[in-house]
């Protein structure tokens, strides 16, 4: 089975499914990295996991049983079935590239596109797994030749973090966080209208108005904004961050922890604050324009709903009124959002892949364990300064 990394995040996903089979003797798992142009930290993650890869053209000429991507970038190449997975909170952001579209066609995300499911007219993934049934009902409208492929397995990350939830107060202390202190995390997806891009506006707010002996502030920055720029640039640009005390978590690490023990989420409409909204954390917006929003997607549900941050009042002020005006359920049409098959996603996606390959699954449910221990703030606050990768 040859797994197809195009980048960090991607192969984040999807290592929540190939390590279902590691254990499968029968199962050999081959590993390539197609080209992307976020492509940059991709090998170097799979190096960090013991994996060894092969060069992409190689995998091109290669024979092989199933092919496992996150992307749909140069796998309709591939001489092998293929299996789809998503790899973000539902589909947020649309299409950017228009010239793409038919007359008259609407902009949508990219699983739930033509585009992006069908090659010279031809479907080509054997399997797409999505999170819920509104995205195969969706599909049905904008590409139904998908639909004999499409199943629903749920997200991987929502029910890691639901199974982390009750060890909360661990991963608290694995970071440092003490007893009076409390955590704030921020997080940005990529793109111009993302938090990194106007952090020059927030920055201030979060060095100079949160007292460190009150405040620790993690940041969470999308892997694609490390490998569009590349890690040392975006190290240079957040060194005042980390000069402030801010830890900023690098991109190959596991962030689940992290966004599980935060007090306050203040995020984009990116995948990781809308996944905040399964923590308990009180959540804060930075603005982001609605064409960048799937209107169907949870982060548009979430834009309806949560605070935004206001420029010119002081942050402590802001992040208090947002735990007091906080409403019981304001976040449940989010978070039921997400899956509609909570808890399923390792026993559904298993029996899709085991399916294709013609073998039966092993006798055995598939465990779905808590993210791990995080290492302390203060080793993502030096990290940089010691001249640490990650």
């Amino acid at each position: 089975m040859l797994v197809v990394a195009h980048t960090v995040t991607f192969a984040q996903r999807l290592r929540e499914v190939f390590e279902l089979m590691e254990a499968d003797r029968r199962v050999q798992l081959v590993f390539t990295v197609a080209p992307h142009a976020f492509g940059g930290g991709a090998e170097q993650y799979l190096q960090g996991l013991g994996i060894t890869t092969v060069p992409w053209d190689e995998a091109l000429r290669g024979e092989f049983d199933l092919a496992l991507a996150a992307s749909f970038r140069g796998v309709h190449q591939l001489r092998t079935p293929v299996v789809r997975v998503s790899h973000g909170a539902g589909h947020i952001k649309p299409l950017t590239d228009a010239t793409l579209l038919a007359p008259g066609e609407v902009r949508v995300p990219g699983m739930l596109s033509r585009q992006h499911l069908l090659h010279e007219g031809r479907l080509f993934p054997a399997a797409v797994g999505y999170a819920h049934e509104r995205d195969v009902a969706e599909l049905a409208r904008t590409c139904p030749e998908a639909l004999e492929v499409a199943h629903v397995v749920g997200d991987p990350c929502v029910d890691r973090i639901v199974a982390g939830k009750p060890r909360r107060e661990h991963y608290r202390r694995a970071l440092g966080i003490g007893s009076g202190e409390r955590l704030v995390v921020v997080t940005s997806t990529w793109g111009p209208a993302s938090t990194f891009e106007r952090l020059d506006s927030l920055l201030p707010q979060l060095l100079s108005q949160l007292p460190g002996d009150r405040y620790r502030i993690a940041m969470l920055v999308h892997p694609n904004v490390f490998a569009g720029h590349g890690t040392w640039q975006v190290r240079g640009w957040l060194a005042d961050c980390r000069a402030g005390g801010v830890a900023v978590v690098p991109p190959e690490a596991d962030w689940q922890a992290v966004l599980i023990a935060a007090d306050w989420i203040i995020g984009d409409h990116g995948s990781l604050t809308v996944y905040g909204t399964l923590t308990g954390a009180t959540l804060l917006l930075t603005a982001a324009p609605r064409r960048e929003v799937s209107a169907s997607s949870p982060a548009a549900l979430l834009a309806a709903v949560a605070p935004v941050v206001a420029p010119g009042y002081p942050l402590a002020e802001q992040l208090e009124y947002a735990v007091r005006s906080r409403r019981p359920g304001q976040y449940d049409e989010v978070t039921a959002s997400l899956s509609s098959v909570p808890g399923e996603f390792h026993r559904r996606v298993r029996s899709v892949v085991y399916r294709l390959l013609g073998l039966g699954e092993p006798a055995r449910p598939p465990f779905v364990a808590p993210p791990p221990s995080p290492p302390p703030l203060s080793w993502w606050e030096a990290s940089a300064d010691r001249g640490a990768v990650g």
